[in-house]
């Protein structure tokens, strides 16, 4: 999913264009599409051919004495271009997704000899894909019994004025998203704040921003609560009470500047004292799979707090939800997100790759020098490194280091704050955001970059700064 405008975008027709009966007026978009598609296509090939080439020489000559040169070449092509697409979104020229470069990657990796195939299978880390999968199925189940519908309807009729209204919605958003992914949270919760809004004729934008940036913050609070802090909480082994009782709080106080920012930047949606009778949302529901989902939501949550294995647990009590009369499994199916499973498999292959050829003794002492040991510092680098990747791929990229660090405990919780928290710095920082703006849009609602960064932007450095003290003192 990538929310960016297309370039070009603006004032004639969306493109900026010559003037109205100009001979050869052409939108500038379509003049520089063909250079950027050549040039991808280019560097491509390059790579694919380079791995290709690089996989060939040591299949035919294994003692090559420039073979460990070819093959950190072609793994740091691999890298370098996989996570460039990744943090683009796509590649331009192909019609590939996140996933879907994650792949290739993956198998580019293995072809160029970085990582022998056997390996590329252990890389991949399947207590995080088990954890994500068993939520998945848990979540979709909520969402097809109507829970996430009536339990909004319930909360949101208190609301009698737009500042209540805000409030309950960002409460909402991250209690939810504790507990739960957050990027179905958006998934559930944007439609229904549109209907919501659409009734009550109130601006829209400002409630929107809330089911984003409070999705994200709430998400810090719990190792389920993204799918970032379910490969920490897989890698780093801390206990999930341990994980919530250490960043809990800050969740909490987060979820409160984000009610008061977001009101201070739309002082004339919640600046007057207007009050208002909320309409119930049209609910249809399923009683009995939502008593069914619902109660293994809370033995999952109780056997979490109890210690149990979170990959363990989360997918018996999926299974086990999927197994009804009322429910088809192809329905419970369309609601996984399979490509972002493939995408993880992927990444932790080409991480693993780029380790066993590029992660030097010369590189290692190089990144021993820039402190990550010290909160403040290893903050602003998960911050910068997942707002220009995303938070997934900049977790995985700072794995190796964490894991010779000598509290890697206190590491390890800091990654996940800050990895975390950065995702609201701009509207394309999470995908969770990009959920909240693209269905939005399908709506005829419009969250432009500066709607989301003037809010996003303060909030990302107050939580940041939070985050860090509340770690580090």
């Amino acid at each position: 999913m990538d929310a960016r405008e297309e370039p070009g975008q603006g004032a004639v027709g969306g493109k900026f264009t010559k003037a109205a009966g100009t001979p050869g007026a052409e939108p500038l978009s379509r003049r520089r599409a063909p250079r950027l598609t050549r040039l991808s296509r280019a560097v491509v090939g390059a790579v694919v051919l380079l791995s290709l080439a690089a996989g060939v020489v040591a299949w035919l000559r294994p003692e090559n004495p420039f073979q460990r040169d070819a093959d950190w070449l072609a793994a740091l092509a691999v890298f370098v271009s996989s996570y460039v697409a990744l943090a683009i979104g796509r590649v331009p020229g192909f019609a590939l997704d996140r996933a879907g470069v994650a792949l290739v990657g993956a198998a580019l990796m293995v072809a160029c000899g970085a990582l022998p195939l056997d390996d590329a299978y252990k890389a991949i880390d399947l207590d995080t894909l088990t954890l994500l999968l068993g939520m998945m199925i848990v979540v979709a189940h909520l969402r097809l019994s109507g829970f996430f519908t009536l339990a909004s309807t319930w909360i949101i009729r208190w609301a009698r004025t737009p500042m209540m209204l805000l409030g309950a919605i960002t409460i909402i958003a991250g209690t939810f998203s504790a507990f739960l992914v957050n990027d179905a949270i958006c998934l559930a919760l944007t439609p229904l704040v549109l209907d919501l809004m659409r009734s009550l004729r109130r601006k829209p934008i400002p409630y929107l921003l809330a089911v984003a940036m409070g999705s994200n913050i709430g998400s810090t609070a719990t190792i389920t609560g993204n799918p970032q802090n379910m490969m920490i909480g897989s890698v780093s082994r801390i206990a999930y009470a341990d994980f919530a009782a250490a960043l809990a709080p800050v969740a909490l106080i987060g979820l409160v500047l984000t009610v008061v920012l977001i009101a201070l930047f739309h002082r004339d949606e919640f600046g007057s004292g207007v009050r208002f009778v909320t309409e119930p949302l049209p609910a249809r529901t399923h009683r009995a799979l939502m008593l069914r989902a619902l109660a293994g939501l809370v033995t999952l949550v109780a056997l979490l707090f109890a210690g149990q294995p979170p990959a363990k647990v989360a997918i018996v009590i999926g299974a086990l939800l999927l197994v009804t009369r009322r429910a088809k499994t192809e329905r419970v199916y369309t609601e996984i997100d399979w490509p972002l499973l493939l995408m993880f498999a992927g990444l932790f292959i080409i991480v693993a790759g780029a380790e066993r050829a590029l992660l030097t003794n010369d590189f290692a002492a190089v990144m021993a020098r820039l402190h990550l040991d010290s909160v403040p510092i290893l903050t602003a680098a998960t911050a910068s490194l997942s707002n220009i990747v995303s938070n997934v791929p900049a977790v995985l990229v700072l794995k190796p280091f964490i894991q010779v660090l000598r509290d890697q405990h206190t590491a390890w919780l800091t990654v996940a704050m800050a990895s975390t928290l950065a995702g609201n710095f701009t509207v394309i920082g999470s995908i969770a955001n990009l959920i909240v703006v693209q269905r939005a849009r399908a709506s005829g609602v419009e969250i432009r970059f500066w709607d989301y960064f003037k809010v996003g932007a303060p909030l990302t450095i107050l939580t940041l700064i939070l985050g860090t003290l509340w770690l580090w003192l």
